[in-house]
């Protein structure tokens, strides 16, 4: 593996699991110093002792949480050259006539309040040219019962990824989005999602899939680290669907 990445800083929001994980193995592998973060404390160190990188406890849906993210990561590590904004929910699924206001404030807080806030905290500490990837999904191009409040966020959250593409040009900061249809990761389980509808949920998916299958947390992770190289430096604004075909179903 290449040193390509050597002295520069990752930060990967979610990092202790899943797509966050593997990306942080990635961007390690590349040669740069990797800060994961998480809420779960335990998953957490675990994380970063398999890894071999650093962490910091902090939740994306706490905006007290994130400003002491960003000051944690001021203080210790200066400058940042890659964010991952990666740490989301699926917070149940439930049709919409059983949606309540808690459960849509706890999903837009995670998935949509928490990315803008981490982006905006951390934009004063970003470096000129740095690279800035959201994780977004394929629900935002292909609807489906049941996921209104996630696909809502989703959607929110691509519109606050390509402003800030705009915004942030000035300074040869690319901001773009990946869009992975179903992956393998423990997203739903964590969610309590039943595993009986789990399984009908995705077959349902996986009939849409020209591939017919999920894909890997570690397919999804490669898309990431090559929004971040030098390669893609003419890529800003994009959203990329890493989703088997679904959209085009």
């Amino acid at each position: 593996m290449s040193n390509s990445f050597k002295n520069k800083t990752a930060v990967i929001t979610g990092g202790n699991s899943g797509i966050g994980y593997a990306a942080a193995k990635e961007f390690k592998e590349r040669g740069a110093t990797v800060i994961i973060t998480g809420r779960r404390k335990d998953a957490l160190d675990k994380a970063a002792e398999e890894l071999g990188v650093h962490s910091v406890l902090a939740d994306q849906g706490s905006l007290a949480d994130i400003d002491k993210l960003a000051a944690t990561i001021k203080a210790q590590y200066k400058k940042v050259d890659f964010l991952f904004i990666n740490a989301g929910m699926t917070g149940g699924v439930f049709p919409i006539e059983h949606g309540t206001a808690a459960n849509f404030e706890e999903i837009m807080n995670v998935n949509a309040r928490g990315p803008y806030f981490t982006l905006s905290k951390f934009i004063p500490l970003l470096n000129d040219g740095a690279s800035v990837v959201f994780l977004s999904s394929i629900a935002t191009q292909v609807s489906a019962p049941l996921f209104s409040v996630y696909s809502a966020s989703k959607a929110a959250l691509n519109a606050i990824a390509k402003t800030a593409a705009l915004e942030l040009a000035a300074r040869k900061i690319r901001v773009n989005i990946v869009s992975p249809g179903p992956t393998n990761t423990n997203l739903m389980s964590r969610a309590g999602v039943d595993p009986e509808l789990q399984h009908k949920i995705y077959e349902s998916i996986m009939a849409k899939s020209p591939l017919g299958r999920k894909g890997e947390p570690e397919e999804i992770a490669k898309t990431v680290v090559h929004l971040c190289e030098d390669s893609s430096a003419y890529i800003t604004g994009a959203e990329i669907l890493i989703d088997g075909g679904m959209a085009l179903s």
